[in-house]
C-alpha cells in the first residue's frame, strides 16, 4: 500500500470520526438538509471504515500466524501456514473492496442522462448502425430496469437513425454508460453488397449527465430563441394537429435543442431546457478541464467524438475495445444487451487510473 494511499484512508477515519461528532449533536435535528446530507457522506465513508479495520485485523492475525511458523510442532505449523494462506485469500478480496470505495466519487454516477447517437461515415450502412447501438443501449437499460425516452431524431432513409437523443432514467445510469462517449466502428457486408466486400462505417455516442435543481447552471431567458412547430408523425390518430414541438436556440453559444415526442408543448419545453442545460454544463466542466490540465482524464480514453474507441466486427463476432486493448468474441450478446462485459474493465481500468494518481 503507497504512503498516498495510506494517508488517504486515515484522513477518511479522521473525518468518519469527525462526522460522528457532528451527527450526534441535538442542534442538528432541525437541519433537515445539513443533516441528509452529512448522514450520506458518514453512510459512504463507513463502508470505507470498516473494510480498513477488517484489513487492520488481517495484520494483527498475520502477525500471530507467522510468530507459529517458528513452533517445534509440526502441527501448528501445518496450522499457520493455512491461517497465513487464507489471510492473503482474505486480503486481496478487502483490498479490491476498499479500492472501489476510496476512489474519488464521480458527482454524477447517480444521475440520469441523455443519450445521443450520429451517424457519421458511411452514409445509410451508419444509420443502420446507430439503430443497432441504440437498441443495444435500450435493451440493456431494460435489463437493468432502467427507462428510456426517445426525446429527438431524424430517421435514416434505409432504416436506422441519422442522429438520435434519448433519456435513460434508472438508478446508476450515468455511472454504468459515461465510458460510451466517442467514435463506434462497425465493419460488415451490407445487404446491397453483392460483392460480399466488407463495409467499414461509424457513429459518435455522447452520454450527457442530465442537470438537476443542485447544478449552479443559469440560462437567461434572454438568450433563448423558443419556436415551436408541428410535431411529425406516423398518422392516423397518433399525429399531432397541434404546434407542440419545441426547438430551443441558445444565443450566446449556438447551441440548438429540440424536443417534439411529447403531446404537451409544456413538456416538450421542459424536456428541451432540460437537455439543453446538461449541454451547456458539460461545455462547461470541457472548459474547466481544459484549464487545469490538458493531460487530465475523468474518464477511460478522452471521449472525443475523433477517436475510435470501439469496433463491432459482424464477420467475425468481435467486439473490440481500443482504450483498453479488451476483444470479445460474444458480439450477438452484447448487441442484444450485454454490455457489462464491456463496461466493467473500463470501469476497473478508470479505478486503476485513479488510484494510480492518489498512489
Amino acid at each position: 500500500m503507497t504512503p498516498g494511499f495510506r494517508q488517504r484512508l486515515e484522513s477518511a477515519v479522521e473525518r468518519f470520526e469527525e462526522l460522528e461528532r457532528m451527527l450526534a449533536q441535538p442542534e442538528l435535528a432541525g437541519q433537515v438538509r445539513k443533516f441528509a446530507d452529512l448522514s450520506r457522506e458518514y453512510s459512504e465513508l463507513q463502508a470505507i471504515v470498516l473494510v480498513w479495520n477488517e484489513l487492520l485485523g488481517l495484520d494483527r492475525r498475520e502477525s500471530e500466524a507467522r510468530a507459529m511458523l517458528s513452533e517445534k510442532d509440526a502441527e501448528i505449523r501445518a496450522m499457520a501456514s493455512d491461517e497465513l494462506e487464507q489471510i492473503d485469500q482474505q486480503r486481496h478480496q478487502l483490498e479490491g473492496r476498499l479500492n472501489a470505495l476510496i476512489v474519488p466519487a464521480d458527482p454524477n454516477d447517480r444521475r440520469n442522462l441523455f443519450l445521443e447517437i450520429r451517424a457519421g461515415t458511411g452514409g445509410q450502412e451508419a444509420a443502420l448502425f446507430a439503430g443497432d447501438l441504440f437498441r443495444m443501449y435500450s435493451r440493456y437499460a431494460e435489463l437493468r430496469g432502467w427507462k428510456v425516452e426517445r426525446i429527438s431524431g431524424q430517421a435514416g432513409e434505409a432504416g436506422g437513425w441519422r442522429e438520435l437523443v434519448a433519456r435513460i432514467a434508472g438508478n446508476g445510469a450515468y455511472s454504468k454508460l459515461k465510458f460510451e462517449s466517442g467514435t463506434h466502428r462497425v465493419q460488415r457486408v451490407p445487404a446491397t453488397e453483392s460483392q460480399g466486400r466488407i463495409h467499414t462505417s461509424a457513429c459518435t455516442v455522447a452520454i450527457l449527465a442530465e442537470v438537476d435543481e443542485i447544478d449552479e447552471i443559469t440560462i437567461d431567458p434572454n438568450d433563448l430563441r423558443i419556436d415551436t412547430y408541428r410535431s411529425s408523425g406516423s398518422g392516423g390518430q397518433h399525429v399531432n394537429t397541434t404546434d407542440s414541438a419545441i426547438r430551443i436556440t441558445h444565443l450566446t453559444t449556438g447551441l440548438v435543442v429540440e424536443c417534439q415526442d411529447e403531446r404537451s408543448q409544456h413538456k416538450n419545453k421542459a424536456r428541451a431546457l432540460s437537455l439543453l442545460s446538461a449541454r451547456l454544463l458539460e461545455a462547461e466542466r470541457s472548459r474547466q478541464q481544459n484549464e487545469i490540465s490538458a493531460n487530465r482524464k475523468l474518464q477511460v480514453g478522452s471521449g472525443d467524438r475523433s477517436e475510435r474507441i470501439r469496433t463491432y466486427n459482424f464477420p467475425q463476432g468481435r467486439v473490440t475495445d481500443h482504450r483498453i486493448g479488451l476483444t470479445l468474441y460474444d458480439l450477438d450478446g452484447i448487441l442484444a444487451g450485454n454490455v457489462d462485459a464491456l463496461i466493467e474493465p473500463l470501469t476497473e481500468a478508470h479505478q486503476s487510473d485513479l488510484l494510480a494518481e492518489i498512489g
